[in-house]
């Protein structure tokens, strides 16, 4: 019989019915629920009382909403509670979903609709919440005002160049790239440190695989597009790929490219893994088109979606940066790829821009 206590977990919604579901489910799910909250402050109060391993969290409540929590969460220096934002879908509530992540939450559930069965949702909650808890004995690097991302101690396995410059060959590529970035849990706060520091024009273009529930992906390509030189879009099928133009793959549909490697095409082809969009798919078109023309980049998420695209890349002699477990919320699919002998070179998220400006040759 097993000795490990199970994940303790604050439930914060404002609707009684929702926080009900919610508690079965995560309950089901084999975890603790030690406490329920109707709006911010009474979550905020839970966590102080309880000291929780994770916190589900709606984002609109009376008096102190979930935005509010979390940032007074990531002021706090004496806790550090991760967050699963658990919220319904219109355009302002994908606003602030995508809003929650950049804030520091851990990850996103869609709340069910009444057409919708609840047992993927009890699935996806309940496999999110456990990750959120595991992911608090690992620390990470934290993010600076200004976005950049500085680790406090080397990976035992990244080396380190021996100076900034001259970079290890190839510091430039000869030819220019399509760059092809796939990313999970943590992918929105990530994206939104690197994105609006890549130059435009930038190599052949830009692709981007997010994992998201359908519905909140355009709200994170405005987020970025805002504050980014290049043209930051949801991708809807047809568009060319261009070099002013970073395409992200919309949540529920799969981003494939055309047998010319010039048009994005989206596919609502059975999830792979779960998954819908699957960076794979995306990898291994684009390496079969461009071969060594392709430059990959794998940053923060859970499993290992893009593994199968890498070796294909590998396979084709084009180039493949990871983003280092420092700086990674969760350091599976990075790993996936180090573990397989496939990254070309290891980076803290703060200096990938300049790396991959350098080798998409901007």
């Amino acid at each position: 019989m097993s000795t490990t206590s199970p994940v303790r977990v604050v439930v914060a919604d404002d609707s009684a019915l929702m926080r009900n579901i919610v508690t079965q489910s995560l309950t089901k799910a084999g975890l603790e629920v030690v406490g329920s909250a109707r709006d911010g402050d009474e979550a905020l109060a839970l966590c102080e009382r309880e000291r929780p391993d994770a916190m589900t969290l709606d984002l609109t409540m009376p008096g102190l909403d979930g935005l509010g929590v979390l940032r007074i969460l990531r002021e706090r220096t004496d806790t550090s509670i991760p967050v699963v934002v658990v919220s319904a879908f219109s355009a302002a509530h994908g606003a602030r979903a995508v809003d929650a992540l950049a804030e520091g939450a851990f990850d996103l559930v869609s709340k069910p609709t009444a057409n919708e069965s609840l047992d993927s949702f009890i699935d996806a909650l309940g496999t999110k919440v456990k990750q959120a808890a595991a992911s608090r004995r690992k620390p990470r690097a934290a993010a600076s005002s200004g976005g950049a991302v500085t680790a406090p101690r080397p990976a035992p396995w990244a080396p380190r160049p021996p100076a900034p410059t001259p970079r290890r060959s190839p510091a430039r590529s000869k030819v220019a790239r399509l760059v092809v970035i796939a990313t999970s849990t943590g992918g929105p706060r990530a994206l939104a440190a690197l994105v609006p520091k890549l130059p435009a024009p930038l190599g052949v273009g830009t692709l981007i695989v997010q994992h998201m529930p359908a519905g909140f992906t355009g709200s994170l390509a405005t987020r970025l597009n805002g504050s980014s030189a290049l043209n930051v879009i949801e991708a809807t099928g047809g568009e060319a790929v261009d070099p002013r133009i970073a395409l992200l793959a919309p949540g529920g549909m799969h981003l494939r490219l055309a047998d010319d490697g010039r048009t994005a095409v989206l596919s609502d082809e059975a999830p792979i893994g779960g998954l819908r969009p699957r960076a794979d798919l995306l990898i291994q078109d684009a390496a079969r088109i461009y071969r060594d023309r392709l430059l990959l980049v794998v940053l923060t998420g859970m499993g290992n979606d893009g593994l199968a695209g890498a070796r294909e890349v590998r396979r084709h002699g084009g180039r493949i940066l990871v983003e280092s477990e420092e700086t990674c919320t969760v350091y599976g699919m990075p790993r996936a790829i180090v573990d397989g002998g496939l990254a070309d070179e290891v980076h803290d998220l703060g200096r990938l821009a300049e790396v991959i400006a350098s080798e998409a040759r901007a």
